[in-house]
């Protein structure tokens, strides 16, 4: 490659840290699996659970969803409540990654689709995700991944050029977004061929 990317900008969700509500949702079940995934499908669906990470209040959120689902009132105060059931920990191997790019002196930075309260929580319990050069939230933003106008945010606000930028998220949507605002980007599978590219592009 003739320029390659200098800097790596990470998504958090699936590439740094694990989560899933059914870590939380198996118990709340007591493994009826087809019950869960009906709850969780139009329920505390993806949609839903979407409009937090593009900034609508968690309190909000679960009224709205409890009067349209009286009958799930505390399965749905539980999306919230015991949200950090839901992240048990973090993807091995990249955690680690980030760290040795922060060693070799390589700037670091992120975008990630998380409601801002949630993120905080991680922040906290997860001590890799404070040492980046700067991050762009969603929840905070009020936009969400694909949409190009978060990538630019994250461009404009810290002075960054697309072009010497890698982007990493599991999502090929976001990917393809990221690509076409003119950032080389990878999508992630797992900490091994993360690692490859890397080397490749002599990051690592």
């Amino acid at each position: 490659m003739e320029n390659p990317p200098k800097i790596v900008v990470f998504d958090i969700g699936q590439v740094l840290i694990e989560w899933d509500p059914r870590h939380l949702y198996r118990d709340l079940f007591d493994g009826y699996e087809d019950l869960m995934e009906d709850f969780l499908d139009n329920v505390c669906s993806p949609a839903w659970n979407l409009e937090q990470d593009r900034g609508r209040p968690w309190a909000d959120a679960v009224a709205q969803l409890t009067a349209e689902h009286p009958d799930c009132a505390e399965l749905i105060r539980s999306y919230d409540e015991q949200w950090e059931q839901m992240v048990p920990g973090p993807i091995p191997g990249t955690p680690e990654i980030l760290a040795e790019l922060k060693a070799r002196g390589v700037p670091v930075y992120a975008i990630t689709n998380f409601s801002a309260d949630k993120f905080a929580l991680s922040q906290k319990r997860f001590d890799f995700l404070n040492g980046f050069d700067g991050i762009v939230v969603s929840g905070i933003e009020k936009v969400i991944k694909p949409d190009p106008k978060i990538y630019r945010i994250l461009l404009d606000r810290y002075g960054l050029d697309a072009v010497d930028c890698l982007f990493i998220d599991d999502n090929p949507d976001n990917v393809e977004s990221a690509r076409a605002v003119g950032m080389t980007a990878h999508h992630f599978a797992g900490a091994e061929a993360l690692r490859r590219d890397l080397e490749g592009f002599g990051l690592l």
